[in-house]
């Protein structure tokens, strides 16, 4: 692992997990009916600071897929397959939380499947395809640039919670303090 490896355009480069991840993610989004593809992009009802704080860690996510997409692949067994199995798992959270998403009627809160473990399964997946990326590719600040938008992008999950608690009211506050924010960890709602 390198802090900055050689950059460089080839085929065997970070692009093609992340070709495989948002192209997954294209027809899922194809597949899906309109109104759940509207309301996983929703920003109603978030604060604005939530809005303003989660869109500054953009440019240091867009930097790190950058750096990913020219960063060859690390062939080196632990390195490769460290990567690729935290990429893999991130792939089946995110998945497997998108079908159960998608099987909610739009008018009431995702409780079930993966979101029974963590409010955020969509979230967590999500961070592990990146990070399982970058270890992949043994790129070292694109892990550190990933690690700063992941931090800042917190800010959207508690946008996310503040709507829901908004829309579904006290049976969402239940859920919210019986059911960790990330999978065991980031905690339960404060009282």
């Amino acid at each position: 692992m390198a802090f900055i490896p050689e950059l460089r355009l080839g085929w065997l480069n970070g692009w093609v997990y992340l070709a495989l991840f948002y192209s997954c993610f294209g027809l899922y989004l194809l597949a899906s009916p309109k109104a759940i593809v509207k309301k996983l992009y929703s920003v109603r009802g978030w604060e604005k600071r939530y809005y303003i704080l989660s869109a500054i860690g953009k440019p240091f996510s867009l930097a790190s897929l950058t750096l990913l997409i020219f960063s060859p692949i690390n062939f080196q067994p632990a390195v490769f397959w460290t990567g690729t199995l935290v990429y893999l798992a991130g792939f089946a959270i995110m998945f497997s939380a998108l079908f159960t998403y998608r099987k909610t009627p739009t008018d009431q809160a995702v409780l079930g499947g993966l979101y029974q473990y963590s409010r955020n399964p969509q979230w967590v997946g999500l961070v592990l395809i990146f990070i399982g990326t970058g270890i992949s590719c043994g790129n070292g600040l694109a892990l550190l640039l990933m690690g700063i938008g992941i931090a800042l992008y917190h800010f959207r999950i508690l946008g996310e919670e503040s709507a829901c608690l908004n829309a579904y009211g006290q049976p969402y506050q239940k859920y919210m303090d019986e059911v960790p924010r990330y999978f065991g960890f980031g905690g339960k709602k404060e009282k």
